[in-house]
């Protein structure tokens, strides 16, 4: 590269970091300018609408109702925010908190009357038309039901209703006599539904009519009927664009709810975590960069600066991007952004301690430069690629606040890529064009004396199933006194919302600051939620179940202290489904499969995908084992949790296999493998240890800075980071040679 030429790429590269700065913070033009004040934010960072549902009808609905009904409604509101939430209310109520949004009339519209949908035949056993086409009140082309629906059931010429349906999707097929894609809505039976519908279209195949469905007042579609259709697999083709269908496929999985809801009331909502969750996150995120550019100098010099200017480009880009795409962002999401700023700085230090390798083997510094990004290359595309693989199903699998974790973590990991493979290497091939080229400026590293880390593997196994035992001795320990294993916050297990009116109106930080404290001295828990209603002097409260004491004992301090009342107090259940603890599980099970089964891919060893898994499985059951001991609170955070450490430490243990398979290549016929492993273990330490503390320090950050809720979040993953760092160092390659033994024993 020219003198002049790099001149001009680093004054490029300052216009475009100011450009994207100011962008970043002011926007550029209109909404979703990219400014960061425009990324949309969950319930736990800004609040949303709350509609709560009566069910209707004699009876007390069964909980297996409930359950159904709130599962499917979750999958519905979905469609505004991934991060909706969905839970009971006492007994014969549904809550559903949108958030981002501030207009509940307009949700409630779209979102429709729950219940009462029913697949109606056209004619009646007497010939007689059941609708017809024709117009309607407002003198619009609709077609009209010609008899009372109470009227229609009655005769049984309802030939379905909605909870015969299983599932209803918005999807495009091709025709094949134009060859353009048309959208469609496919819907999918129950069996009691499938057998229902090959009736009901044989009658109207054989006729010649069509079956219409009804809900909410009035029929939404009545598409004919052009086969039998036996497997409860159907089509409503249509002249449709996608949204038509994707509310259609919307109006017809709320519509199947086993209950029949009406709305009792709805409010606007604040933030679950407060006004000070962001502003201590973003303080937390400043500080944690400022120290990592500081190490990034002393430690790598030139290179430590050029990686810097890239990181802060990546920052500047994630949140241009997050507004862009319009993901939705929360506490897990957060989780993520940190998880791939890690990673970002990794792919870094893998880099330059090739860089350093290199001049210390007497390369010059351009040379250097280059076959340390050549080198580092594959172990950088190998973790990256595997965290995406597992980020990819997550989205695809998960619900909630996972598939925001997702989003934000895939997003992280394409752009940290982009900016360490390609913008990094720019400017330091720019300064180093501009004159920076001695040796001292980059750093020179000699082979390191070869820590023998096998010799210890007893020793370390031994250190890790003591930490896995000791956590299910100390939940063995919980449950004998009566408590839960772990300490399940209402996230987990549901608790009490208890809405209180106070004498002012009060700002978040207020109710953060005095009357938090106040219930969390009652419940002696530290995950109490407080939610501000707006407009009102109301706040709700959600903390763990109350017994009566404990809602007496607050009602009184309440009152002593503030003058305020207790206006309601409702049990709620957990706001994490069963379907979505299932869901969960799922996704994790079968994204830790695809990564085994690309590390296998990659190394032409399953050995290798097997002892990154083992892992995983030690650093999910020792930080299990925190949680249990220090008596952490298990929420929607803990989700995101596990998952930042399984992709952080995948990311860590594929870095020295990579050194691995690349020491093994050139192994001579006098050198071991376990030589081999020892070597490969010690050449990346200082990767494995300055990465961890860069990760380190932002979470540490975040605990040091954040509300409680946040330090809920930020101790277990700090935890997490240090038994990832060991279990790639100490165990990881272990497992690995354990296995090859096994494996030639079986032989």
């Amino acid at each position: 590269m020219k003198k002049s030429t790099s001149i001009i790429s680093l004054i490029i590269l300052v216009a475009v970091l100011v450009v994207f700065g100011i962008t970043a913070t002011t926007g550029f033009t209109g909404q979703n300018g990219g400014a960061a004040r425009d990324i949309p934010l969950g319930l736990d960072l800004e609040g949303g609408v709350s509609i709560t549902y009566q069910v209707v009808g004699e009876g007390t609905p069964s909980n297996e109702d409930m359950a159904d009904t709130i599962y499917k409604l979750q999958q519905r509101v979905q469609n505004y925010s991934t991060e909706s939430l969905v839970y009971q209310e006492g007994i014969d109520r549904i809550n559903i908190e949108i958030p981002g949004v501030s207009d509940a009339e307009t949700i409630l519209a779209d979102l429709g009357k729950p219940g009462s949908l029913y697949f109606i035949r056209q004619t009646d056993a007497s010939g007689n038309q059941n609708y017809t086409y024709g117009l309607d009140a407002d003198g619009q082309l609709a077609y009209i039901l010609l008899k009372d629906i109470d009227t229609c059931i009655a005769d049984g010429d309802t030939v379905l209703t909605g909870t015969d349906v299983k599932s209803a999707e918005a999807g495009s097929i091709q025709d094949q006599m134009t060859k353009n894609n048309e959208f469609i809505v496919s819907l999918s039976m129950t069996d009691e539904g499938t057998q229902k519908f090959a009736d009901a279209t044989a009658k109207a195949f054989a006729s010649g009519e069509s079956i219409a469905i009804y809900y909410d007042g009035q029929i939404v579609s009545a598409p004919n009927v052009k086969a039998v259709i036996n497997d409860g697999q159907a089509q409503i083709t249509g002249s449709f664009t996608y949204d038509e269908a994707n509310k259609l496929a919307s109006t017809i999985r709320i519509g199947g709810l086993k209950l029949q809801l009406e709305q009792l009331h709805s409010k606007v909502v604040g933030a679950q975590l407060g006004t000070e969750a962001i502003s201590t996150s973003l303080k937390a995120a400043l500080i944690g960069f400022v120290v990592i550019v500081v190490f990034m100098l002393l430690v790598y010099r030139i290179s430590g600066l050029a990686a810097s200017l890239a990181l802060a480009l990546y920052c500047e880009l994630i949140i241009i991007l997050l507004d862009a795409f319009q993901i939705t962002l929360t506490l897990p999401g957060i989780a993520g952004i940190i998880l791939s700023i890690g990673m970002a700085v990794d792919a870094n230090v893998i880099v330059f301690a090739r860089i350093k390798e290199e001049i210390g083997k007497g390369k010059t510094v351009e040379s250097a430069i280059d076959v340390g990004y050549k080198k580092a290359l594959s172990a950088i595309l190998d973790g990256n690629i595997t965290t995406l693989i597992a980020a990819a199903v997550l989205g695809v699998l998960g619900t909630g606040s996972i598939k925001g974790f997702a989003a934000t973590l895939a997003l992280g990991i394409i752009l940290s890529m982009f900016t360490a493979l390609f913008i990094a290497k720019w400017i330091m091939k720019s300064f180093f064009a501009l004159g920076c080229r001695s040796e001292k400026l980059y750093g020179v590293q000699r082979e390191p004396k070869v820590v023998d880390f096998l010799a210890h593997k007893k020793l370390f196994f031994i250190i890790s199933i003591v930490a896995i035992l000791s956590g299910f001795v100390f939940m063995g320990i919980n449950a004998s006194r009566g408590a839960n294993i772990l300490n399940y916050s209402l996230d987990f297990v549901g608790g009490t919302s208890t809405e209180v009116t106070f004498t002012k109106d009060m700002s978040l930080a207020e109710i953060d600051s005095t009357v938090v404290p106040i219930i969390e001295n009652v419940t002696k828990d530290g995950s109490v939620i407080p939610q501000k209603i707006d407009g009102t002097n109301d706040v709700i409260f959600k903390s763990r179940s109350l017994t009566n004491d404990e809602a007496a004992k607050l009602k009184d301090d309440l009152a002593a202290q503030f003058g305020a009342t207790i206006k309601s107090s409702e049990t709620i259940s957990s706001t994490v489904s069963g379907e979505m603890k299932r869901d969960a599980i799922i996704a994790v099970v079968v994204a830790s499969a695809c990564m085994l089964l690309y590390i296998w891919f990659r190394f032409k060893d399953v050995r290798f995908g097997c002892s990154s898994v083992l892992a995983l499985i030690h650093d999910v059951l020792v930080v299990l084992a925190f949680y249990a001991i220090v008596r952490v609170s298990v929420g929607s955070t803990f989700i995101a949790c596990m998952l930042t450490i399984v992709g952080y430490s995948i990311n860590a243990t594929i870095v020295i296999f990579d050194r691995i398979r690349e020491n093994k290549s050139i192994m001579g016929p006098k050198d071991s493998l376990e030589e081999a492993v020892n070597r490969s273990i010690t050449q990346t330490l200082s990767r494995s240890v300055f990465t961890s503390l860069t990760t380190f320090i932002m979470v540490a950050a975040l605990y040091v800075l954040g509300v409680s809720s946040i330090k809920e979040f930020a101790l277990p993953l700090m935890a997490g980071i240090l038994c990832g760092t060991y279990s790639s160092i100490c165990l990881a390659s272990a497992f690995y040679m354990v296995l090859r033994k096994v494996g030639k024993k079986a032989e």
